[in-house]
């Protein structure tokens, strides 16, 4: 980040005032840019998974043993991260 060395000296009150509100927009405008929300982890079901893929749950049940899709657990519960799922699958060459 630059450096801007201000003599405020010789401002009066409106050109301050102007001033700090050109620096906190620039700030603001330059936050908003960058500024990426984290979106919480979604977690679906084997049920979810197989309705989302169209597949039955033996087939879910299948990828994960073949190590397609990676399953989350806590005390005998199967999770599965959407993110994860969605990019498991590939596009097909036409």
């Amino acid at each position: 980040m630059q450096q801007n060395s201000i003599l405020l000296q010789d401002l009066s009150l409106e050109q301050l005032t102007k001033l700090i509100t050109s620096i906190v927009k620039t700030e603001t405008d330059d936050l908003k840019k960058h500024f990426q929300p984290k979106e919480p982890t979604v977690y679906l079901t084997r049920q979810e998974v197989a309705f989302l893929l169209s597949v039955d749950i033996s087939s879910v049940h299948n990828y994960t043993k073949r190590g397609i899709l990676k399953s989350y657990g806590i005390q005998g519960r199967v999770y599965y991260k959407r993110s994860e799922v969605e990019a498991s699958l590939k596009p097909l060459n036409s």
